[in-house]
């Protein structure tokens, strides 16, 4: 009878690098302007106050000072808070 070996988990998807998506910049923390808050695939965290959305979905900084994060009636949101 003919066989084939099991596939492990190496075996059974394209080698591939990530995409490097995630937060990049969590709430708090000191940001420039155009530094990128949030790399994503979908808008998983919308653009808010001093923020920008990039064609991607990326969230950035449009104004110098603090990233903080918030939900508003169930959506998320970053935004800078100046200085």
């Amino acid at each position: 009878m003919a066989h084939v070996k099991s596939g492990g988990a190496t075996r059974q998807h394209s080698q591939r690098s990530g995409k490097r998506l995630g937060v990049k910049k969590f709430g708090g923390e000191e940001i420039k302007t155009g530094q990128i808050i949030v790399r994503q695939r979908g808008a998983g965290v919308h653009a808010g106050v001093n923020t920008g959305k990039g064609r991607d979905f990326t969230v950035y900084a449009t104004a110098p000072g603090n990233v903080k994060y918030r939900k508003l009636n169930g959506v998320k949101y970053v935004d800078v808070v100046t200085k």
